[in-house]
């Protein structure tokens, strides 16, 4: 999915690439970033055929804390 202007259209929006080793570490992380910040929480990952990683995104608004 492509990263649109609206998703980092102010400061203080971000979009979050993440990678990691399996489904379970990046749900992890996820988790971890939705109880700091408001964020679009834990979305689903996927990997390339044949790739040893699954990746995921994740929005952010870093200027409020989570709901």
């Amino acid at each position: 999915m492509e990263i649109d202007f609206r998703h980092i259209a102010e400061p203080g929006l971000v979009v979050l690439d993440i990678t990691a080793a399996d489904e379970d570490t990046a749900h992890a992380v996820m988790a971890a970033l939705e109880q700091r910040w408001a964020s679009s929480g834990i979305t689903p990952v996927h990997s390339e055929p044949g790739a040893l990683e699954v990746k995921g995104r994740v929005y952010a608004d870093i200027r409020r804390p989570a709901p």
